[in-house]
């Protein structure tokens, strides 16, 4: 007997038809543009990273309504069950074991760990209409002029790490992992105090970091997930001995370690990606550059 397809899977196959056709026209309108007309090259990027924008907006919308009315059903469920399971309670709860502080610490920190999942899944959610899906957007638009595109880094606190790990990667410059790199950082502060100090200072006083208070930042740096910024990319583009650059939104770029006069490395600085906070990605080049003059 086959199984039925749920509503999830039957979106899901509607939407990869959907981007398979897109592609399929994509192909089209650049076939139909000789590519010796840069002009009108560089406007199909444009067009094509619309199109494509628009569709994922799409795609995101109708997922939100689907999860939705999902919820709606899953609430209705639950207020039909709510007097039968506080009528069960007393009963159950006489039956439970007794339960170690070993397994309550393990079911608090699934617990946090779910609800933060939760809160992401959420600010995502909430986000679909809003500032995230413009920056996304404008990204898109930008890194398209260099035939480039977002490549997503995991949000768990070494997003920025691990982008300078993926584009060193994507070169083959070196084996360093985004641990490796949180290291060296932080050891480059360390030997360099005297240009990161002044940067530094406590939040309550509002005074220079003391050199316990130091030490501590550098700590965290190398061995916490503690979120990367300014600071530690400059102590990475020492490190490398490499310029970085800071795509943006709404900012011009910021390239940082221009005394080194090398080809920089590109990672994607997002305000809005989380409700949670910022974000850093990588780029890789763009899976159907319209302006591929080599191609």
């Amino acid at each position: 007997m086959a199984e039925v397809e749920t509503p999830e899977e039957l979106l899901i196959k509607q939407h990869r038809k959907e981007k398979k056709d897109l592609q399929a026209k994509i192909q089209s309108m650049k076939n139909a543009v000789p590519k010796n007309d840069k002009k009108r090259r560089k406007q199909l990027t444009e067009e094509i990273a619309k199109l494509e924008a628009d569709l994922n907006q799409k795609h995101e919308e109708e997922f939100q309504q689907l999860q939705s009315a999902a919820d709606k059903d899953v609430e209705e469920a639950v207020n039909g069950v709510t007097a039968l399971k506080v009528e069960a309670g007393e009963q159950e709860e006489a039956k439970q074991p007794r339960v170690t502080k070993a397994q309550k610490r393990r079911d608090k920190k699934a617990a946090q760990e779910k609800e933060r999942e939760s809160r992401i899944a959420e600010a995502e959610v909430q986000n679909l209409q809003g500032v995230r899906h413009q920056e996304g957007l404008k990204l898109a638009q930008i890194l398209a002029q260099k035939s480039l595109q977002i490549k997503e880094i995991s949000s768990d606190g070494h997003c920025m790490y691990r982008a300078v790990e993926d584009q060193l990667g994507q070169r083959s410059k070196s084996g360093l992992s985004f641990i490796e790199l949180r290291s060296r950082t932080a050891e480059h502060m360390r030997n360099n105090s005297d240009n990161f100090l002044p940067f530094l200072s406590n939040p309550t006083t509002g005074e220079m970091f003391t050199a316990d208070e130091f030490e501590k930042y550098c700590s965290e740096v190398e061995h916490t997930a503690a979120w990367g910024g300014q600071l530690e990319l400059r102590a990475l583009t020492h490190v490398l001995r490499l310029p970085i650059e800071v795509i943006q939104a709404d900012s011009p770029a910021i390239k940082i370690g221009e005394e080194y006069n090398t080809e920089p490395i590109t990672l994607v600085y997002m305000h809005h990606a989380y409700g949670l906070g910022e974000h850093y990605n990588s780029v890789e080049p763009l899976k159907n550059p319209a302006n591929a003059e080599e191609s």
